[in-house]
């Protein structure tokens, strides 16, 4: 957890009931949309408002991103979560309640709540600072409840202080889609001037703006006959745009594959150049076909993503204050949930979608 300089700020707390500075009026109830059974819609709930634990905040939620993983629970692509689930795990909002160990967050403050919501810190993996890889670790929105919903709790380490200028449902996708874009192009390696990136959605939206901002070029692979998406990219300032079937108009030094789509991971290691590196960005994919061991040679190198670390964040949101990331949504009321994640799923989104509570 960081302790950030301007300008990081206390929320704008004029819309919400409070006795004070500090103690604000929580309801009994709160509205919420929850995964029942894999399979099948979210169900829109009444709940009793969670209760911070020592080390928690409560957290009231302004927006909450729309994910792919969210699909992926959602069609038991994503094994074992926990059910009955409130999923969700791009969430701004203001903290309205501490627990009495929290020392570092207090009410009014503007926070944005990752995939990543705790990890044991004693594992082998914590010990070498792989804390994404921790064998005890828990997620938002996955085995933890998330941020469908009008209140959340999360643990104060894995909250982290938001610009105001992401006090809105421009900063949701910058929990996840911004975070893990980051991690997948830090992973490309430093001599990466010509970039591919196969799948033109939300994460993509928001590295191109990075990228660029940092001299690189970035090409854009999009589905076959999705012309509005080839336009989008083009919009963003990619020098090139074309369909995944197609090849780079020039050898790429590094490829990120958001698309879950196994049959791109041959066809990025393709238009690599040697010495380039492959990064699979999602948390899930389809499985990847064989292909001949001389795409692969020349020292090319493939790898995934797995979540995020803190370090990420803290270097992440600390670059949206120097690149003013602009994020493109489309907003949904909670309880058009299963409204989003159906656009999701059909490729209807330009940018990303988000529930506004």
């Amino acid at each position: 957890m960081i302790n950030p300089p301007n300008p990081f700020v206390r929320a704008d707390l004029s819309d919400l009931a409070v006795h004070d500075e500090k103690h604000f009026l929580v309801p009994v109830t709160m509205r919420a949309m929850v995964l029942e059974e894999q399979g099948k819609p979210l169900v829109s709930k009444t709940l009793p408002v969670p209760k911070p634990s020592s080390m928690q905040v409560l957290v009231k939620i302004i927006a909450c991103g729309v994910c792919r993983t969210d699909l992926h629970i959602m069609d038991s692509e994503l094994k074992s979560p926990k059910l009955p689930l409130i999923p969700g795990h791009e969430i701004v909002g203001i903290v309205v309640k501490t627990g009495q160990e929290v020392s570092m967050l207090k009410p009014g403050d503007l926070v944005g709540i990752p995939w990543l919501g705790y990890t044991c810190g004693y594992c082998r993996y914590c010990l070498r600072d792989q804390e994404n890889l921790c064998e005890n670790a828990l997620f938002t929105g996955y085995t933890m409840d998330g941020g469908f919903a009008e209140y959340t709790v999360a643990y104060e380490n894995f909250c982290f202080l938001l610009d105001k200028n992401y006090g809105n449902p421009s900063g949701a996708p910058l929990l996840c889609a911004g975070l893990i874009g980051y991690r997948s192009y830090n992973m490309t390696g430093p001599y990466n001037e010509n970039i591919g990136i196969y799948g033109f959605g939300a994460a993509a939206s928001i590295l191109i703006q990075v990228a660029i901002a940092q001299g690189k070029n970035i090409y854009a692979f999009v589905r076959e006959g999705d012309e509005k998406a080839k336009e989008f990219a083009l919009s963003l300032g990619a020098v090139w745009a074309g369909y995944s079937t197609e090849s780079a108009p020039v050898a790429l030094d590094a490829a990120i594959i958001f698309a879950p789509a196994g049959e791109l991971v041959p066809k990025a290691l393709g238009d690599i150049d040697k010495g380039g590196t492959v990064v699979c960005g999602g948390i899930h994919m389809s499985d990847i076909p064989s292909f001949p061991y001389d795409i692969l040679w020349e020292e090319r190198t493939l790898r995934s993503v797995a979540n995020l670390t803190r370090k990420d964040a803290r270097e992440f949101l600390e670059l949206t204050t120097i690149v003013k990331i602009k994020t493109q949504t489309q907003t949904f009321k909670l309880e058009e949930a299963n409204e989003a994640l159906n656009a999701l799923r059909y490729g209807d989104i330009r940018g990303a979608a988000v529930l506004v509570m």
